[in-house]
């Protein structure tokens, strides 16, 4: 049996292990936000609300569809993709945008150059990997923008007349995280380190 003293041993430090736990979450995700790359991206609006979190739009990319035949290391005799991560290599247009150039499952085989950047994803098993004009859709964790509340449908009737862009930080292993809603030039939305 357990004495008081020993209970309260126990319990703060298995507080501090969460803290701890918890911190090392923030700090990470805080320290692409503040280092890593900036790459700006298109966007084409999905879906404004989310009945629990108020709200948000669903993000598509040019790089949310990747054409087969711009993933370099498919073996001749591969029907479907497997369960995966991807890198897709990204470099900046003449409009400022960044656009998918090259992709590898796996690992790209060489560093990203300087004028490049490389976002990491996953992708799902069972894409078909044969066909003519076939593409994947990787999930990068950057689909979803939560907005303050009752911002969402101005935001989404206004994507439909102008471009907009998100703002992303790149982490050196192409970890991606939002850092901003772009209408143009402008920041709509930045969201904070903490």
């Amino acid at each position: 049996m357990m004495t008081g003293k020993r209970l309260v041993i126990s319990a703060l430090v298995l507080a501090l292990v969460q803290l701890g736990f918890l911190s090392w979450i923030l700090a990470s995700r805080a320290a692409i936000l503040r280092n890593g790359k900036e790459v700006l991206l298109k966007i084409q609006p999905v879906d404004p609300r989310d009945l629990l979190r108020g709200d948000y739009i669903v993000l598509g990319y040019d790089i949310s569809r990747i054409p087969v035949k711009m993933i370099a290391n498919i073996a001749s005799d591969k029907q479907s993709s497997d369960d995966t991560s991807i890198v897709v290599r990204l470099k900046k247009g003449a409009d400022g945008y960044w656009t998918p150039t090259a992709a590898w499952f796996g690992t790209a085989p060489t560093p990203a150059a300087a004028d490049e950047a490389d976002i990491s994803g996953h992708v799902a098993a069972g894409w078909d990997l044969r066909g003519e004009g076939m593409t994947i859709a990787p999930d990068y964790g950057i689909e979803r923008f939560y907005l303050p509340e009752g911002e969402g449908m101005a935001i989404q009737s206004d994507m439909r007349v102008r471009p907009f862009g998100i703002k992303l930080a790149l982490a050196a292993d192409g970890t991606a995280q939002i850092k901003a809603l772009m209408d143009g030039d402008k920041t709509l939305f930045e969201e904070p380190l903490y």
